[in-house]
């Protein structure tokens, strides 16, 4: 399996992933993540971003309800200019239910799935200090399987998910959040052993280098690509 990846200035992703392959954007210092699919467009956790800036969006997913995750001012904006689907954990769904007409809000917990089209969106455990979060398994209509793990700390079940679920995809903590660094983050990509591990949630370049530096030493089977803000990223994978 080989793994591909160029990128461009960040503008509305007009153009449609090649075969065997998704874009993303990395769009704040957090978890803010956009990711588009041959026919999908979705969006996790938009905070620190204009609601102008996602002019098709399919779903909104949020992870879980701290300030860096769900501005639902936000949220209200995107669902309103695009009718889109918001998709969160209990404790956003429950701040969201009287901004977000009702057919359109649909909860999530870990273990449950929903799905849009042929693009399948499971929710896994996440070990964060919040009400109920989660993280999120998102398998495109050509098998490419992204796992948007918040700002989660390493936990035991990730190796089994791992196994499973044959991540092409990783997004891993390296700051920012309680007791996360670049050393959790490798242990995120280390228990799941995806094709890429990309190194988000921080403020520090040192920070994601430093996961880079591990991630090369210690599996080196894993590439990393360390993504800057607003940059369109293509990652693929061929058999």
């Amino acid at each position: 399996m080989n793994i591909t990846f160029g990128c461009r200035t960040f503008m509305p992703i007009r153009n449609i992933p090649e075969e065997n392959a998704i874009l993303f954007v990395w769009f704040n210092h957090y978890a803010g993540v956009l990711i588009k699919t041959p026919s999908k467009t979705l969006i996790i956790d938009p905070v620190d971003i204009r609601s102008n800036s996602f002019p098709n969006v399919d779903a909104v997913l949020i992870t879980h309800e701290h300030y860096d995750h769900l501005d639902q001012r936000l949220v209200k904006e995107i669902q309103k200019n695009t009718n889109c689907k918001i998709i969160a954990d209990p404790a956003s769904t429950k701040r969201l239910q009287h901004m977000i007409p009702q057919d359109s809000l649909e909860k999530i917990s870990a273990g449950l799935e929903i799905h849009l089209g042929k693009v399948s969106i499971k929710a896994e455990k996440c070990n964060h200090p919040a009400a109920d979060p989660v993280t999120y398994i998102i398998t495109s209509e050509d098998g490419v399987k992204v796992f948007h793990t918040a700002d989660s700390l390493p936990f035991e079940e990730l190796e089994s998910i791992g196994l499973k679920e044959k991540i092409d995809v990783v997004f891993c903590t390296v700051g920012i959040a309680p007791g996360t660094s670049p050393e959790t983050g490798f242990e995120i990509a280390r228990l799941t052993k995806p094709q890429v591990a990309v190194p988000y949630h921080a403020n520090s370049i040192a920070y994601q280098k430093k996961f880079a530096d591990i991630l090369k030493k210690e599996l080196p089977r894993t590439a990393c690509l360390i993504p800057e803000l607003n940059k369109i990223y293509q990652v693929s994978k061929k058999m």
